[in-house]
């Protein structure tokens, strides 16, 4: 019967988190995307045209803004000279100074290839889970401006073409693509441009060739699109600073200019248009995703046929520039910022075809080169499309509510869509133009705010109903947790009639009111849980009221009281605390040095008596407490490798040196047993990967390094290092130790040549510090029990369970002192997250250490690995929490019960700070923050399972401390000069 109520709260846990994960998309992030909308374009008597035949789109993808446009030295200096800053991106600028417009263009989170290209070419932002659900191909079939074209010939990457081609009109966009060999990290990424503009290139000299290309070829409202990858791929591996990156911007502008050029001998009617922008940007640290202004700040410039020249303003700062653009010098040229979904009204209004049906672009008006009538027409254009998604939208709610809310601008006291557009069309006819511009401009806004509100329409709702499921979690796990733990299931649950009906009844009126407004699935798992968990709850008020009277039962003064207040008050700020971790990291700096002191609230005599135990958890406390101050982003440091990898090394020969002494639970006095030699030889063999690591890493890194790209000898040693290591623990079967401080060195190098691979700078050290608090924190939390109930028995529960227990005798009930051990644990799960990085921003990750194994791009098994690292210390921490509850003598399962009830104290607050408006870096943070803590959960009842498989058969034995001050310093002395005198006679001998 023990295994069944763990099993079924586990269950619970994972298959509830997993669910309500995906509330913040159903209230956050719905998608916008409609199908069933009319389409608009600028309508044109037959002998006008649009403003150009043809179109250029130019993506490079990765590229900040900054750096397309400052001025730099040579790249690769060949004299003097080159040394002196110049533009490295001459013909794009001679377009700005010349030819065209240019800007900024603004991208939403996540700043990821995809979401940008569809935001870029259909003008819609896609909601975040839509990232999720494919990487290559749409998840839907959504319009796009190459589905409005009358054809697309597109070139670039495996990874975004063939996502726009599946989607379109079968037939309609042919892509051209390289394979993903070509997108190795290792090799000169340039190659990946080049072969581009060379494919353009021989593309257009088989036109010259076939008649019926070239036909094709010389329709209107065609589109070309050249995708670049080889910035990003560049940008990842050495860095958006780097000479490499600054030299694949000088390729990028001298194939742009070529293929212009190749456009002008073609065709030579001066009808094309030529817009150049990129995907999104690229941090310092050669990464993006989050909402970072480098990654969410892109170059847009347009120039060609229908384009407005630049607006200069000779002598003065030119409108729209800012401290972000005054290095460019570029100060005299009026400079446009644009939002990215602005770029595909755009590209639809110069290539004369439909804006997409789903885009919620607005025209930027000041790059078209119109009369001010054209202009009127096209805003007006662009403004009935966005009240087009409008009414389809409205139309869907008001068939899915029983009584509709309109919105209000559109509602009885505002006027209709239908008669603003009709005033808008008056004023055209009039000759008003200015003031239709700004009444279409308006009534776009207005148009955007009804389809956020339609967008939001459930939310009050929905956030409430979220609130009291994560509420009833909290309650319903606590409760669990008292009646199996602490009361050992002696109070059986209690379900009345009366309370059945309610809670049945609560449901149902739910259900039917999904069932009436059509709801989606998601919302009856919603609905389902909090009636749940409440009504577990109700059913074990008994258990509730006996839990009280166990683990409070001896608060009865007043002092008694304030005391559980402050600290209960204490204990919530601690886990609030963690919150603000999750931004400022130094939070656990704070924590770890406060922590360092918790010894000493123990007093003087248990000082005396664990003094190097203290000693070590204090050391250990500021050793943790000094990676939260460093950098969150790193950058490669074979050296900082190098160290970590010798440092586990020596922790292992130094195992092998003190083996009898670490067994004896660091105790000279204990009677010697056998040695396990097979046992030995296997630590030997896993220090001896470790070191293999640390030169194969070294190797492999300067290699990198060089741009000689990645040995293939190096790649197959590192994979059969990594995978052997891995492997190692099922060899200790054959002759099995199972001392409890054997297991963790075992697993510690288990993980090591895994750690040491992986590592880009200080991580390795971290793993070293790491290890150590949790070994110390399972010493130091026995020896306080121990204290403890010899100092106070009665503090420590001894009560065995009765016969109807769930639980074994062994385990003792919980108490109220062991909520702190669940704090400390549910610190250090956290601490795991952040020391050494911020996973709450997905461009803190580095791909540098992937490439030692792994160079060809693959976003899957790339994020695998690094996946794989981040996971390595939660094998650590599971492993020592699974030995400290048998030092402990609790359930195994119990801790870990206590931590997933209070971890969703942090995913509430995430869950009601998360944004859809604001930065984007705002955006892309709230949401990491929630899923990361909600997943912390099902995290946790995972580590249960392994915890347990890591310490099966494992013995913990009693401690025989060594009692007098600074015995066990003389004792490891002697056995140094004992090993020494050994060696150094053995070498005489």
């Amino acid at each position: 019967m023990t295994a069944f109520p763990r099993f079924r709260f586990l269950a619970i846990a994972v298959i509830f988190h997993f669910a309500y994960i995906f509330s913040i998309f159903d209230i956050y992030f719905v998608s916008p995307i409609e199908t069933g909308m009319r389409l608009f374009n600028v309508q044109r008597p037959p002998y006008l045209n649009a403003p150009a035949d043809r179109l250029v789109l130019f993506v490079g993808d990765g590229l900040r803004a900054d750096k397309a446009l400052q001025s730099h030295p040579e790249p690769y200096p060949k004299s003097d000279a080159d040394l002196t800053p110049r533009p490295l991106a001459p013909y794009l600028r001679s377009r700005i100074l010349e030819q065209g417009t240019f800007g900024v263009s603004h991208t939403r989170v996540p700043t990821e290839s995809r979401p940008g290209h569809v935001a870029l070419i259909a003008g819609l932002y896609e909601d975040v889970s839509a990232v999720t659900t494919g990487w290559k191909l749409n998840p839907v079939n959504f319009d796009s401006l190459f589905n409005r074209s009358r054809h697309t010939w597109s070139w670039g990457s495996p990874d975004i073409l063939p996502m726009f081609e599946q989607g379109a009109v079968p037939g309609r966009v042919d892509a051209y693509t390289y394979g993903h060999e070509f997108e190795d990290f290792s090799s000169d990424a340039t190659q990946l441009d080049l072969w581009v503009f060379d494919h353009v290139k021989n593309f257009f000299a088989e036109a010259r060739r076939n008649k019926k290309l070239a036909e094709a070829l010389r329709q209107d409202k065609v589109v070309f699109f050249l995708h670049l990858l080889g910035l990003d791929t560049t940008g990842h591996s050495y860095r958006p600073y780097s000479k490499e990156y600054l030299n694949n911007i000088k390729i990028v502008d001298q194939g742009v200019k070529e293929v212009a050029e190749l456009f002008r001998d073609f065709y030579r009617d001066d009808r094309t248009a030529f817009v150049f922008t990129a995907d999104h940007g690229m941090s310092d640290w050669g990464s993006h995703g989050d909402g970072h202004p480098d990654n969410t700040r892109t170059p847009l410039i347009a120039w060609g046929s229908g384009v407005a020249k630049p607006q200069l303003y000779p002598g003065k700062v030119a409108p729209g520039h800012d401290e972000y653009s005054a290095d460019w010098n570029l100060d005299h040229v009026r400079r446009h910022d644009v939002a990215q979904a602005d770029v595909a009204a755009l590209m639809s209004y110069l290539v004369g075809v439909e804006f997409p049906a789903n885009s919620v672009g607005e025209l930027p008006l000041s790059f078209l080169a119109a009369d001010i009538k054209e202009k009127a027409e096209a805003s007006l254009v662009n403004a009935q499309g966005i009240l087009e998604q409008y009414r389809v939208k409205e139309e869907k709610k008001k068939a899915a509510e029983l009584k509709y809310r309109p919105y209000q601008p559109f509602g009885d006291n505002g006027l209709s869509p239908e008669r603003r557009v009709a005033d808008i069309r008056q004023l055209i006819d009039a000759g008003r133009y200015e003031e239709a511009i700004e009444e279409s401009a308006a009534l776009m806004k207005v148009g955007l705010g009804g389809l956020r509100y339609l967008q939001t329409y459930d939310w009050l709702f929905l956030r409430a109903l979220i609130t009291i499921g994560y509420l009833g979690w909290i309650a319903y796990a606590l409760t669990t947790v008292v009646d199996l733990h602490v009361l050992h299931g002696r109070v059986r649950p209690s379900r009345t009639l009366g309370g059945g009906l309610f809670f049945t009844s609560v449901l149902v009126a739910l259900y039917a009111s999904f069932v009436i407004s059509k709801s989606p699935l998601t919302y009856y798992a919603y609905a389902f849980f909090p009636v749940f968990f409440w009504e577990e709850v109700y059913a074990r008020r008994e258990s509730v009221v006996a839990g009280r009277k166990e683990l409070l039962g001896h608060i009865n003064s007043g002092g008694s009281i304030a005391s559980f207040v402050l600290n209960s008050a204490l204990y919530v700020g601690v886990i609030e605390s963690l919150a603000l971790g999750y931004i400022h990291r130094e939070i656990l700096t704070i924590l770890f040095v406060l922590g360092s002191f918790w010894p000493f609230t123990h007093g003087l005599s248990f000082l005396r008596k664990h003094g190097a135990l203290s000693a070590t958890w204090f050391l250990s406390c500021i050793a943790m407490s000094t990676f939260t101050l460093l950098p969150a982003m790193k950058t490669e440091n074979v050296h900082l490798i190098t160290i970590g990898g010798v440092l586990m090394v020596i922790i292992g020969l130094l195992y092998l040196i003190f083996e009898d002494f670490v067994l004896a639970d660091f105790s000279w006095n204990a009677e010697l047993t056998s040695r396990n030699h097979l046992s030995r030889s296997l630590i030997g063999i896993q220090v001896g990967l470790t070191v293999l690591s640390i030169i194969i890493t070294r190797s492999s890194a300067l290699s990198l390094q060089a741009k000689q790209g990645l040995p293939r000898g190096n790649q197959i040693i590192g994979w059969v290092t990594l995978v052997a290591s891995l492997l190692m623990p099922l060899a200790y079967r054959l002759q099995p130790n199972n001392h409890y401080m054997h297991r963790i060195l075992v697993i510690f190098l288990t993980c090591a040549p895994t750690f040491v691979i992986l590592t880009i700078s200080y991580e390795g050290l971290f793993y070293l510090a790491f290890s150590a608090i949790l070994v110390s924190w399972v010493r130091l939390e026995h020896a306080v029990q121990k204290f403890t109930s010899s100092k106070a028995p009665q503090t420590i529960a001894t009560k065995k369970p009765t016969t109807e227990s769930h639980l074994p005798a062994p385990f003792r009930p919980l108490t109220l002192h062991d909520a702190r051990v669940a704090l400390f644990f549910f610190i250090l799960l956290q601490s795991a997250f952040f020391s050494t990085g911020n996973v709450a921003s997905v461009s803190s990750f580095s791909l540098d250490s992937v490439y030692r194994l792994i160079p060809i791009f693959d976003p899957f098994s790339q994020g695998a690995m690094l996946i794989l690292k981040l996971m390595i210390p939660f094998a650590l921490i599971s492993a020592n929490l699974g030995i400290l509850n048998k030092r402990l003598g609790v359930a195994p399962s119990a801790l870990f019960m206590v931590v997933m009830g209070i971890s969703d104290i942090l995913t509430l607050y995430f869950f009601w700070v998360v944004k859809d408006e604001g930065s984007w870096l705002e955006i892309g943070s709230t949401i990491s923050h929630f899923v990361i803590a909600s997943l912390l959960c099902v995290f946790v009842s995972a580590l249960e399972p392994v915890s347990a498989a890591f310490i099966a058969g494992v013995e913990v034995g009693e401690d025989n401390e060594i009692r007098e001050e600074g015995k066990v310093a003389e004792k490891v002395v002697e056995k140094v000069n004992e090993v020494v005198e050994g060696l150094v006679g053995g070498s005489d001998s």
